[in-house]
């Protein structure tokens, strides 16, 4: 008999994630805050919705979540009508939204004294990620969890590693979004000074992508941010978020991250642009309206 799940949140990422489960043979049933965007999705996969996070999580092997932020996770894990409530003993909560290690600790806690198991396990690779099937996820929580995990996570991943305990997983996310900011931050300005130069800019990706300079955000996203196209993936808002979570663990641990902090306001500033839905790559759109 195929194993069961639950996926909750059908967002840009959740939404194909939960595809994959479908196809590799898993029984799904989805939940999502706007029932329309489940009928959708049980229409071009099959599967079923569920009209609560708990009816979703019945008797669910594995209940996978993907949200916005603590707050809404909180909202449909917890409650008469959150996932715990209608997850049965023995099952498994995979978290992939990207949170504070401090909720991925607080659920974890819940969900053992209700005799299920806790994974938090952040992604990245983003939409593109997501709907080819090839994400990173970086995973807390115990050893035999995570080893239950890995199989229907590998169902929409290329790369899956257990970082710790519960926590681990968030907090690695948090490494790869203050990484993702300075160097988004450096090709911004590295562009930008190119086309005041004179340059082609193009052609001088080009070469410097072929050495040292190189970078995913360099080969993903030079020639979109050239135009001045910005609709290709994670939004301001979203990163904000992320690096607002980062700042503030960084001052509970005692990290200094100073060119997070000023790459966090640099996106302020593209949110007091308008560019709150831009990708993040919009930071060049920063450095041009500064030099006009």
């Amino acid at each position: 008999m195929a194993e069961k799940a639950a996926f909750i949140g059908l967002g840009v990422m959740g939404y194909p994630m939960a595809g994959f489960l479908q196809k590799a043979g898993y029984e799904v049933t989805v939940y999502n805050r706007t029932a329309a965007k489940a009928e959708k999705w049980v229409a071009q996969y099959g599967g079923a919705f569920g009209a609560t996070p708990a009816k979703a999580a019945e008797g669910a092997d594995f209940v996978m979540a993907c949200v916005g932020n603590d707050d809404d996770l909180r909202s449909v894990v917890l409650g008469p009508d959150g996932a715990f409530a209608g997850m049965k003993k023995g099952a498994l909560f995979i978290d992939h939204t990207t949170a504070s290690s401090e909720v991925a600790r607080e659920l974890g806690a819940i969900a053992k004294e209700k005799g299920f198991g806790f994974v938090d396990a952040p992604v990245s690779g983003g939409q593109a990620g997501a709907e080819n099937g090839v994400l990173t996820v970086m995973c807390g929580g115990s050893e035999a969890d995570f080893a239950r995990a890995a199989t229907p996570i590998d169902c929409y991943s290329r790369s899956c590693m257990r970082m710790g305990d519960v926590g681990a997983g968030q907090l690695t996310k948090m490494v790869n979004q203050i990484c993702i900011a300075g160097v988004v931050q450096g090709l911004s300005e590295g562009i930008h000074f190119a086309e005041k130069a004179g340059l082609d800019a193009e052609k001088v990706i080009e070469v410097i992508s072929k050495g040292a300079a190189q970078s995913w955000q360099m080969e993903n996203r030079y020639k979109t941010m050239i135009k001045g196209e910005f609709n290709h993936g994670f939004a301001v808002d979203w990163m904000r978020k992320d690096l607002g979570i980062c700042l503030e663990t960084g001052d509970q641990i005692g990290a200094s991250l100073p060119n997070t902090a000023l790459v966090d306001q640099y996106y302020s500033d593209i949110q007091n642009m308008g560019g709150n839905r831009w990708d993040t790559s919009s930071l060049i759109e920063r450095l041009r309206k500064l030099t006009k």
